[in-house]
């Protein structure tokens, strides 16, 4: 974590820290994560364990592993939109004004929010044509739309948190 999150002075110099968002919801998302990645590891050292010491491998590991990391990579982009936690590059940004910072900050917001949007309805009819033809894993025939539909849903989620959060500061910003 950088210095600048650790004191609770955002970028912009606002003062607002993001940590007052990341309440029940955002504790809940984290323990679903944490639990999924537990899972996966508690698979994959099952899975090991059996290969070498048993030659006998967990069958459907792989898919199941792939699984859970994607559920894990989802759930966990509602906990990141919450705690403002993304991962940023500001090449240009850090020489902008300070005034501009707010704005620019509420502009990508909302633009990186519409993306994930955007993102979310391309999955949902991709997890459609998926149904449509009844797509499952190959060992296990584990139906792979539920999945899609899942990972539309949480990164629809993501993004209007990923909007909204900035937009908010910046209105609250505006009137003061």
């Amino acid at each position: 974590m950088t210095k600048t999150i650790d004191t609770g002075v955002r970028e912009g110099g606002t003062g607002a820290s993001p940590a007052h968002h990341l309440t029940r919801s955002g504790i809940f998302l984290g323990s679903i994560g944490g639990v999924l990645l537990l899972a996966m590891m508690g698979l994959t050292v099952c899975d090991v364990i059996g290969r070498y010491l048993f030659n006998s491998p967990i069958k459907g590991a792989s898919e199941l592993t792939e699984i859970l990391l994607c559920a894990v990579i989802f759930v966990g982009l509602g906990a990141v939109s919450l705690a403002e936690d993304h991962v940023t590059v500001d090449l240009l940004t850090e020489k902008m004004p300070l005034a501009v910072q707010p704005l620019r900050q509420a502009v990508t917001g909302v633009l990186s929010g519409a993306i994930l949007v955007v993102i979310s309805w391309r999955l949902w009819i991709y997890a459609d044509q998926i149904g449509g033809y009844g797509g499952s894993t190959t060992n296990l025939s584990i139906p792979i739309a539920p999945l899609g539909y899942f990972c539309a849903i949480c990164a629809f989620i993501g993004g209007v948190i990923t909007a909204f959060l900035p937009l908010e500061r910046f209105i609250k910003r505006l009137k003061q």
